[in-house]
Parts: C-alpha cells; sequence; structure tokens
C-alpha cells in the first residue's frame, strides 16, 4: 500500500539524541494528560522509554479505549494498528502515526480488491455460506469490516485457536488471511493436518487451486507471511540447542511450521514475555522473534541468557521508521495545534470492523 510521509525538516534529522529528547520531554509536559503514547514491543529503544503504555497492537487499542481522558493518541506502531486504535476509541479522540510509511509487509500481502474477488471465485466453487472468514489482526481495517459483513471474526495470535473453533462450529471451511503460519500451526494444534489445508494464492486464477483442492480443503490459508518470523529456520534451533543443551526454544506462531514443531513453547508476544518473566535464574532461552524485543528482554532480565536465534539479527524494517526525530515533530505539531498523520477509519468500515473485533472478544 503506498503512503507518502513528507520528510522531515533538518531542525529533526539534525538533532542530537540529546536534543530530540529534551523536544520531546518538553512537548510530553505541555501536552500533559490529553497525550497518550502508545509504544508496541518491537520499536526501537529511543522510543518505546517514551511510552506510556507497552504492548502487542490489540493490547494498547483497547489501552487507548480505555483511557477516554486522552485526546491525542501517538501510536508507535504500524499502519494496521493505528487503525485498530481509531476504530475501538471515541469521537473525541484522534490517533496519529508518527510515520505514515510505518505500514506492515505482511497486511499488505491482502488487501480489499485481492480478499473480495477471492471470495467471489470462492462462490462459483462453494457454498459461501458455509465458509467462514477470520482475518489475524495484522491486517487492515478494511478486511476486518470484510470478515464483519461475512459473518467472520478478528483474532489474535493468542486467541486463533478459539476463534478458528468458533468458526468451524458455524461453517465447513474457514479462509484464513493474511498469515498462512499462523493459520497452519493452529490448524495444526487443533488435530487437523496438512491434507486438510491449502494455499490461496492471491496472484492466481482460484489460487492457484483446483476445484477439488477447494471443495477438499477445511482452511484456506492466504499465501501472507510475516518478513521477520518467516527468517527462523530449523537449523537456528539446531545450532541453539547444539551450543546450550539445556536451554529453551521459544518462537511466535507467524514461524513456519517446521521451526514451531521442534519449539519448546510456542506463544504469541505477551505470552512470550510471560515466560522470560517466569524464567528461573540462570535460564538460556533462545526467542524467535524480532530482535528489539529480545534485546529488551535480555537486558530487563541480566539474571537469564536470553538470545536471538537468528545470528543475523531480524529487525522489523517497517516498524523501525518509527524514530526520535519522528516522535519529536508529530508531538511539537501537536503543541502547536497541528494534527499531522492522523489515521482516520471511514464510519461505515469502523461499525464493521467493530463488530469483527467484538465478535472475537464474545468467543475468548
Amino acid at each position: 500500500m503506498l503512503r507518502l510521509q513528507a520528510p522531515l525538516a533538518d531542525r529533526y534529522t539534525n538533532a542530537t539524541a540529546g536534543e530530540l529528547d529534551e523536544w520531546i520531554q518538553a512537548a510530553k509536559s505541555q501536552l500533559g494528560s490529553r497525550l497518550l503514547i502508545l509504544g508496541h514491543h518491537y520499536q526501537r529503544d529511543e522510543v518505546i522509554k517514551w511510552a506510556d503504555a507497552r504492548g502487542d497492537s490489540f493490547k494498547l487499542a483497547r489501552f487507548a479505549a480505555d483511557n477516554a481522558d486522552a485526546t491525542d493518541i501517538v501510536f508507535c506502531g504500524v499502519h494496521f494498528m493505528a487503525e485498530s486504535a481509531d476504530v475501538l476509541t471515541g469521537a473525541h479522540q484522534r490517533v496519529v502515526l508518527p510515520d505514515l510509511n510505518a505500514g506492515c509487509s505482511m497486511a499488505d500481502m491482502a488487501d480489499i480488491d485481492q480478499v473480495e474477488d477471492c471470495w467471489e471465485s470462492l462462490g462459483d466453487v462453494i457454498d459461501t455460506g458455509r465458509l467462514v472468514p477470520i482475518t489475524y489482526m495484522n491486517s487492515s481495517a478494511a478486511l476486518k469490516a470484510f470478515v464483519g459483513r461475512h459473518g467472520g471474526a478478528v483474532c489474535t495470535s493468542s486467541n486463533a485457536r478459539a476463534v478458528l473453533q468458533w468458526a468451524l462450529a458455524r461453517g465447513d471451511k474457514v479462509l484464513f488471511f493474511p498469515d498462512q503460519h499462523l493459520g497452519r500451526n493452529t490448524g495444526y494444534d487443533m488435530g487437523f493436518h496438512e491434507a486438510d489445508m491449502r494455499v490461496w494464492d492471491p496472484r492466481r486464477d482460484l489460487g492457484g487451486l483446483e476445484e477439488r483442492d477447494v471443495k477438499d480443503a477445511t482452511f484456506l490459508l492466504w499465501k501472507g507471511h510475516c518478513s521477520v518470523h518467516q527468517r527462523f529456520r530449523p537449523e537456528h534451533v539446531a545450532a541453539f540447542r547444539a551450543e546450550h543443551p539445556d536451554g529453551d526454544v521459544i518462537v511466535h506462531p507467524e514461524c513456519a511450521h517446521d521451526v514451531v514443531e521442534i519449539a519448546d513453547r510456542v506463544g504469541s508476544t505477551e505470552r512470550i514475555l510471560e515466560w522470560v518473566d517466569a524464567a528461573p535464574a540462570g535460564s538460556v532461552i533462545g526467542v524467535g522473534t524480532e530482535i528489539h524485543m529480545v534485546q529488551r528482554m535480555a537486558r530487563e532480565h541480566s539474571d537469564k541468557a536470553i538470545v536471538s536465534l537468528d545470528p543475523l539479527v531480524c529487525p522489523c524494517s517497517t516498524m523501525f521508521r518509527i524514530d526520535g526525530p519522528h516522535l519529536a515533530w508529530c508531538l511539537e505539531s501537536l503543541v502547536r495545534g497541528e494534527v499531522v498523520n492522523q489515521i482516520v477509519v471511514d464510519p461505515a468500515t469502523a461499525e464493521w470492523a467493530r463488530v469483527a473485533l467484538q465478535r472475537m472478544l464474545d468467543i475468548t
């Protein structure tokens, strides 16, 4: 998805770290309780230190909605996260994304036109009245609204199993997007097998499938992935175990199935944090998730050895776009009464997206 972020003035790009900190602190003080800065776990340290709340995307969006006194929500994350916050917050609240170029490659792998074309194509082969669409939280508001209109729901990496069980109690098949790996790993966890799954390639006629494939499959998995989590490979796990025979391997369910099946634990960002917190002193833990989060856990748990499974490091390049200069710029703009980079979801889309999100909350 094309988004255009105007270049920052030299004042910000040439500023020292100390100057940026001074400007951000001054702006926060001036804005007071009307300001709420949200920081996703994958943010760089120069940004996360200013966050009033840390969390995954849905946790932060709900935090904003629950803090109605804050009118200016600065979401240090990516575009779909800011959209979710706009959907859930009140009309008096406005959501700002410090850099419009902070998108999500996974979310962009499924757009509304592709999904609508997919649904129409499937309707020529099967009864879509028995097909339940489920979208991962890492998707645009338009896709959340699509599943809302078509009887489906949103899921997170922590509640995907419950949502998919709900879906299969309502229909015969699930269309799961945009991350094939979360769908596949959850399907296996539910007792299904590869024979029950097919990958839908939106760039090919009928998703690159035969009609028989569509009819036989229980899970139609969108051909999408996380550019960070797909980097982790079984050989990374093997190398960690060779060096640390008594160590534990924890990975995110966006990793490929061949990695998930040999990990000791598989969980969302919040679950990974909980497991690391609870691990005894002296533990050695290899983690398969974004490097800023891994490094932060290592610093905050100095009594444990916490390392990334990927020796070449794996930053989320789009999340990395949010930095000190952009944060200082958007905060100082708010001080001047200028609202920059406001993320607004149109009312019709927001209404149906809320329906899909509420279904998820009702399920879990």
